[in-house]
């Protein structure tokens, strides 16, 4: 009998079909989740405010808050095979200056010798994915944490494993999250995956929950996000607005906003990021006049403020976050993955520092 291409295809799709696992499916929602700390409250699925917030904030700060920056599932299997399938909110998968693993896929990262260490990537194919992440594994329980997107948000997201292995939620934290209020950078511009921004870095490297709640060109010091972010009950509060804001605006809404947050969270250390160097700062004026305005604002909002008496306060200067050599960025503001490296060097002593603060 001769074959035609066509049957023989028919063959091999039917024979790769028999020797695929079925797969057990479980909501992700079912598992720990972290980053996500107004769960309770949510009117948009893995989303970062609380439904209330709507009427509290700005338009797009809301909008962005539907973006799933930040947020972590945790758990704990013995599968050989770990496959997820997620819905997103948008259809833009991409954008210019950042790659669609970060912008829309999921990352998976395993606990290998005492730390987390990156397994696999998801690869978005449109508003609804389907991935084999990692295949092939010795059947071994391990933990896992499997980061999503920066910058969409998920309508739904499902982790399946074969019948028969082991698919639980991890053991829940119980220290409190590092939460971090910022910017575009804050939200993961530009990573090329979810786990390489510098917040999800160092919440592996301080093995702690953290919660990303960066709004791209609307980290402004705001105050209903001060409200907000004070109802958390948060180990270290990370500020990091600077970019979205000019000098003068430094000068008005710096020492307010620190000033409230210390007052409704006395005993809590907050780290103070001072303006990012643009790249190119070196030879264009403006960008150079735009950073000395804006960090010299900063330090004297500091210097107001602990002449105030405001204690638990920890700087991250600009010198200590993206390099001199103008190589760490996509654009001159935003970092690469080596951009988001080196930030994660220069927070980490200063929130090291204040985890260690007791008043």
């Amino acid at each position: 009998m001769r074959w035609t291409p066509l049957a023989m295809l028919v063959l091999a799709a039917a024979a790769a079909g028999q020797d695929a696992p079925a797969l057990r499916w479980l909501d992700a929602s079912e598992l720990t989740v972290e980053g996500m700390p107004f769960a309770g409250e949510l009117e948009v699925p893995w989303s970062r405010l609380p439904a209330r917030a709507e009427a509290l904030v700005r338009k797009p700060v809301w909008d962005l808050s539907t973006d799933s920056a930040g947020i972590v599932v945790r758990f704990v299997s013995d599968a050989d095979r770990i496959d997820v399938r997620w819905t997103l909110r948008r259809e833009r998968l991409a954008m210019g200056h950042m790659p669609s693993r970060g912008v829309s896929g999921v990352d998976l990262y395993v606990e290998h010798e005492g730390a987390l260490r990156w397994l696999a990537c998801g690869e978005p194919g449109g508003r609804s994915s389907e991935r084999t992440l990692v295949k092939d594994l010795p059947r071994a329980a391990r933990s896992y944490a499997l980061y999503l997107p920066l910058y969409n948000g998920c309508e739904s997201l499902e982790i399946g494993v074969p019948d028969g292995c082991s698919l639980e939620p991890a053991a829940p934290r119980t220290a409190g999250p590092i939460v971090f209020y910022g910017t575009s950078i804050t939200h993961g511009a530009c990573a090329s995956r979810p786990g390489t921004c510098h917040v999800a870095r160092l919440g592996r490297r301080l093995d702690r929950e953290v919660v990303n709640l960066g709004f791209s060109g609307n980290g402004r010091l705001e105050m209903p996000l001060c409200e907000l972010i004070a109802e958390l009950d948060a180990a270290v509060y990370v500020l990091d607005c600077l970019p979205n804001l000019d000098g003068a605006q430094v000068r008005e809404r710096l020492v307010p906003f620190v000033l409230r947050l210390r007052e409704l969270r006395p005993d809590v250390p907050i780290v103070l990021a001072e303006d990012r160097n643009y790249a190119d700062a070196f030879l264009v004026a403006g960008r150079r006049l735009r950073n000395d305005d804006n960090q010299r604002a900063f330090r004297d909002g500091v210097a107001a403020l602990r002449e105030r008496g405001v204690d638990g306060l920890f700087v991250v200067p600009a010198t200590a976050q993206l390099g001199a050599d103008g190589d760490d960025t996509a654009d001159g503001s935003h970092p690469t993955d080596l951009g988001f490296l080196r930030m994660a060097d220069g927070f980490e002593p200063a929130l090291r520092a204040a985890l260690a603060w007791h008043r």
